[in-house]
């Protein structure tokens, strides 16, 4: 069993994990390999893929204001994509008068 007591802000936390023997196996061979942090591949293969369609949906559109991205980002996988096309090297984006507005600039 680890135990995990603390503090999450002004939350206190005490969380009790039971971890079998193939648990603290796999947990080891992480900790072994140096990179406990690290998430596992298949993990990260979907958000590749919603970051992908984000970049093809601003690619095909051209441009876009903000909410209506926002609107179509949201139906993909929530804001986090909105703020990532924000800060994408191919992406430009300009203030309108009421949003800002995005524009493929590759």
């Amino acid at each position: 069993m680890l135990r995990i007591r603390g503090h999450i802000g002004e939350w206190p936390v005490d969380l009790s994990l039971e971890l079998d023997d193939e648990d603290w196996a796999r947990l080891g061979a992480r900790l072994a390999a140096g990179n406990p942090g690290a998430p596992a591949a298949p993990a990260a293969e979907p958000v590749d893929r919603l970051w992908q369609t984000a970049q093809q949906l601003l690619r095909s559109a051209g441009q876009m204001d903000g909410p209506a991205l926002l609107n179509q980002l949201q139906a993909l996988a929530g804001k986090r994509l909105l703020v990532r096309l924000r800060h994408c090297a191919q992406v430009r984006v300009e203030n309108g008068p009421d949003a800002p507005i995005y524009h493929w600039a590759e």
